[in-house]
């Protein structure tokens, strides 16, 4: 076989496909709707514009998520079992948030949303969110008032955003390469 006729696409397998759909909402879509209608939008940017639109989009919606999840605080009496549902409810938001995020900026920067690769960059963001959510929890252990937990999380939760953005500028933009040659450490 030739280079020429050497397929460089690795999809990913159905499993991981209805997985991220049924588990995760991951509609790959409206990530490539999304992305075309902010190209068709601003003609003229680059994919660096491009993502940093998306970066600051998510950024806000993070604010209200963030705060979300750590609104049970406010309300002490409400039960443990209502604070944990709460929280991992706007810990699952987030997540899926910053997982179309990731994605976005990927094919921003012409990336096959449908590689393989995708699935180990999306695991580390799924990480990084579930410590931006934990983030908050600390306000107890360091003896400060449990009602700042909010404005911690909205901090932390933003914060995440926009540092799961810039790394993912940073690894698109130098992936000019073909996407089996691409490492695969968000």
């Amino acid at each position: 076989m030739t280079a020429d006729t050497f397929d460089t696409r690795r999809p990913q397998g159905l499993t991981a496909d209805e997985f991220l759909y049924f588990f995760l909402r991951l509609r790959k879509g409206e990530i490539r709707r999304t992305v075309q209608r902010l190209r068709d939008s601003f003609p003229d940017e680059g994919p660096t514009e491009l993502a940093h639109r998306l970066i600051s989009s998510k950024a806000r919606l993070s604010l209200i998520g963030g705060s979300l999840l750590q609104l049970p605080v406010a309300f002490p009496g409400i039960g443990q079992a209502l604070t944990l549902l709460g929280m991992v409810g706007a810990t699952s938001m987030l997540t899926r948030m910053h997982l179309y995020l990731v994605l976005e900026i990927a094919l921003v920067f012409d990336q096959d949303i449908d590689d393989r690769d995708r699935i180990p960059e999306m695991a580390a963001v799924v990480a990084a969110t579930g410590l931006s959510a934990a983030a908050p929890l600390l306000t107890s252990p360091l003896g400060l008032q449990p009602w700042l937990a909010i404005p911690a999380g909205s901090l932390a939760a933003a914060t995440t955003t926009r540092l799961i953005g810039e790394c993912a500028i940073r690894y698109y933009s130098q992936s000019d390469r073909p996407a089996e040659m691409a490492p695969t450490a968000a």
